[in-house]
């Protein structure tokens, strides 16, 4: 029986035991999908910090459009040096962290707005009604996108994140190749029209963005569009749903919270580490290069397990105990060296906001079924939580 399976359901629901064991008996492993998983913090970390050799081409999925052609664009989650270091100091000028804190009383009124209507009812599916549809709602906003595509965002991120695991079916493959092309020439009409009459808005901010002389061309915004839906949309719905999955696990660490609300943005970066909502990255190889005693050849497909770092007893003393007021500095839930993630600040305000606002609205909660997962090895996430609750 092999030490890691990516693909084993087993490992699907609880890959914690299977990052144990690697990280003890092959910290470099080559799994029976045929890429490498690297596994122990240091290692991770070494891996994610050196592009000259391992490549993020390794992360590019191509979009298109309807008609087949190439959609175009430069995917900041998978280019290298020096193209890497261009688009990243564009969308630095746009995606700035005075625009990111400038969102916090609209997402306080967001959450709230969200949270209205169910707190009469005494049930909810925390994903659904909650956790999902909070950050389309910011992401939809900060691109400048009309309130009524709120829904198409969410088929369109849904459909595209479907194939994410490499376990979707037939039919999730045919709904994300009508997805992608629709999302993309969305975009493109929208950025023409913000090319012609700029607004107060992130699509607007790209567009104008320049980096000695040369700006974002219209593929490179659309192309930041795309992965900001998925990225921003589907980890900040992973991350709230597994803090409240991990409170209700933890009854102790939930009174400690409810007690010390201060212990809110201890209880996001505790949650960031011992439960990532992005388990892994993959890399590619560039030339042969030695990891952990193991020689990986050049053109290998590595994959770098950042749930598996998170929780390394070399980095994080008794690192599967829960613990909101843990020391969580050095975590690698958003990644490490230049392609740390640009929407960090943003998913920490809006799970920070979200749970403020939250958990004080509920005198108690309690599941009500079984939740249900992502069937992804690299997000982990719920795609249910059904609750039951008194309002407070």
């Amino acid at each position: 029986m092999p030490l890691y399976d990516p693909f084993d359901p087993a490992v699907l629901h609880d890959p914690y035991p299977s990052y144990r064991a690697l990280r003890a008996q092959a910290p470099a492993y080559e799994t029976p999908a045929g890429f490498w998983a690297v596994s122990r913090y240091d290692d991770v970390q070494s891996v994610l910090k050196n592009p000259t050799s391992f490549s993020s081409a390794a992360m590019n999925f191509s979009a298109s459009r309807a008609d087949g052609t190439p959609a175009g664009g430069r995917m900041l989650i998978s280019a290298d040096p020096p193209v890497h270091t261009k688009l990243r100091n564009l969308v630095n000028r746009a995606f700035t962290s005075r625009r990111v804190a400038e969102l916090e009383p609209r997402i306080a009124a967001l959450v709230d707005g969200l949270l209205a209507p169910l707190l009469r009812s005494g049930h909810m599916d925390f994903v659904h009604d909650f956790a999902a549809p909070l950050p389309t709602m910011v992401i939809a906003e900060m691109l400048g996108i009309d309130p009524e595509r709120r829904h198409d965002f969410k088929r369109w991120s849904d459909d595209i994140v479907s194939l994410a695991g490499g376990l979707s079916s037939e039919g999730d493959l045919a709904k994300a190749q009508a997805s992608l092309p629709e999302f993309s020439e969305y975009l493109e009409r929208v950025i023409a029209e913000r090319r012609r009459a700029p607004r107060a808005d992130l699509l607007s901010a790209l567009i104008q963005a320049t980096d000695e002389g040369e700006g974002l061309t219209p593929d490179d915004v659309r192309a930041f569009g795309v992965l900001l839906l998925i990225a921003g949309n589907e980890t900040t719905t992973n991350l709230l749903s597994n803090a409240l999955l991990a409170l209700l696990g933890h009854p102790e660490a939930l009174s400690r919270v409810r007690r010390e609300p201060s212990l809110v943005p201890g209880l996001v970066e505790e949650t960031l580490r011992w439960d990532s909502p992005v388990q892994a990255v993959f890399r590619e190889a560039t030339r042969d290069v030695e990891v952990a005693g193991q020689t990986i050849p050049a053109g290998c497909a590595l994959l770098a397990l950042l749930g598996s770092a998170n929780r390394d007893e070399r980095r994080f003393p008794d690192p599967d105990r829960f613990d909101p007021s843990r020391d969580t500095a050095g975590h690698v839930a958003f990644g490490y060296g230049i392609h740390f993630c640009v929407g960090a600040p943003l998913a920490r305000l809006e799970a920070r906001v979200a749970l403020e606002r939250f958990l004080p609205r509920l005198r108690s909660f309690a599941l009500e079924g079984e939740p249900a997962r992502l069937a992804s090895f690299f997000l982990r996430g719920l795609t249910k939580l059904p609750l039951a609750f008194e309002a407070a």
